[in-house]
């Protein structure tokens, strides 16, 4: 793998999920985040189809209004509407392989996922290549395991993982660094939940997109 020797190349990460809401459980850990691995770009992606989960109760153009609102104003964080602009189910890989092409062979970029992502990566769609277009930046999650299921895929983990997020910048993929992330146990089906019981969620998302989510009656049913 070819060693990047630019040291202004900047580290982009793209940061995919239903966003249904979008909220603080998922921002608050990834700015860290960036504050432990140098990150200077995160690029939000909210999928249109999600494989591995139930279909969205917010519209496509709702979800990314609520990541658009929940980010304005904090330059660390974008919003790429890409994967909304297809009905096909948004594969990861798909989304890299595009990013890579725009971004060239040399740039650094990766992907967060979560502890739980991490544990089923391998039912992911041609998920063995996704670490020839990016590195994989894993956060922790409450009550996940750290070990996997199998001693093949837990060598497959030992084999590129990373103890220092220096090494994210020395090539453009092909490494997985586990950070120490915050665990915020905060989960956008506990917020529609409250959102159906007429309570408060001040503390678990922005305010923006708490007033937006008003405004357009979400989550009532």
């Amino acid at each position: 793998m070819a060693i990047n020797t630019a040291s202004d190349q900047s580290l982009i990460a793209l940061f995919g999920g239903t966003f249904d809401p979008i909220h603080f459980g998922h921002l608050r850990p990834v700015e860290q985040l960036a504050k432990e691995t140098l990150l200077d770009q995160v690029i939000l992606l909210p999928n249109n189809v999600p494989p591995h989960r139930p279909q969205p109760q917010a519209s496509a153009q709702q979800r990314l209004k609520m990541a658009e609102l929940a980010v304005e104003g904090n330059p660390l964080f974008s919003v790429d509407p890409r994967e909304l602009a297809v009905d096909n189910p948004s594969y990861t890989l798909v989304t890299l392989e595009t990013l890579r092409k725009e971004h060239g062979a040399q740039r650094p970029l990766a992907f967060i996922i979560g502890q739980d992502s991490l544990l089923s990566l391998h039912t992911w769609h041609r998920w063995e290549e996704l670490l020839d277009f990016c590195h994989l930046l894993v956060m922790a999650r409450p009550g996940y395991s750290e070990r996997l299921d199998t001693p093949e895929l837990q060598r497959w983990y030992d084999k590129h993982r990373v103890s220092t997020p220096a090494a994210l910048k020395q090539r453009p993929c092909g490494v997985i660094y586990q950070a120490n992330t915050p665990l915020l146990d905060i989960s956008a089906t506990q917020i529609r939940q409250r959102l159906r019981e007429g309570k408060s969620c001040a503390t678990l998302l922005p305010t923006a997109v708490e007033r937006y989510i008003e405004s357009q009656g979400l989550y009532l049913v």
